[in-house]
């Protein structure tokens, strides 16, 4: 069996795909407020560190919409430098994004989108083929159906990806709890943190 990679700050990415208003609408396996509460809680362990933040968009002006508010409010900075695709599926086929990320100087790569049975799982396998470790977070995903959901994970996994949860992957980076990040971070790891508007 291969070994797990062990991620390190200083060495990750955070990429956060679609996580549009719109779009959180297709999430059924979970409760869609969850996933992006997920999202933020990834995008704070992001700032934490230091860590680069690419985010991107696919059609903001159709029924997919803008993404989240909250991810804004956290993350003005990558917010506005947001890659805005005009329809590709597979977020790395779209060069501005790929490119983003490759500019970002890491080879490790922590991954959230909206869905994980369409706009995580073809970018995660992409960027294995493209030589970068890549955890999928898959409570920051969500799918329509079990079946989508099931088929997806399956499918990164024998790609190479590595699948994980929102807190395993903040922990792992913190390490320790008794570090200044540590100790911001984990108030956020409560079991039930305020429900976030969906718009």
């Amino acid at each position: 069996m291969e070994k797990s990679p062990h991620f390190k700050p200083a060495q990750c990415a955070l990429l956060l795909i679609d996580h549009q208003v719109g779009t959180t609408q297709l999430i059924k396996n979970m409760n869609p407020d969850q996933s992006i509460r997920n999202a933020i809680t990834l995008l704070k362990a992001a700032l934490a560190f230091d860590m680069p933040i690419v985010m991107t968009s696919s059609q903001e002006d159709h029924v997919q919409g803008p993404l989240h508010p909250s991810l804004e409010r956290v993350a003005p900075e990558a917010f506005a430098k947001r890659v805005k695709r005009q329809g590709v599926v597979n977020a790395w086929d779209d060069p501005h994004f790929s490119e983003a990320v490759s500019a970002t100087g890491r080879k490790q790569l922590i991954i959230a989108a909206v869905t994980t049975d369409i706009c995580l799982v073809f970018p995660t396998i992409s960027a294995v083929e493209a030589g970068y470790e890549v955890q999928a977070v898959l409570d920051a995903s969500g799918s329509s159906f079990s079946i989508g959901e099931e088929t997806s994970r399956r499918r990164m996994e024998r790609a190479g990806v590595w699948l994980t949860s929102t807190n395993t992957m903040v922990a792992e980076l913190v390490g320790n709890w008794a570090t200044p990040q540590g100790m911001a971070l984990v108030p956020l790891l409560a079991a039930d943190p305020p429900m976030l508007p969906v718009y």
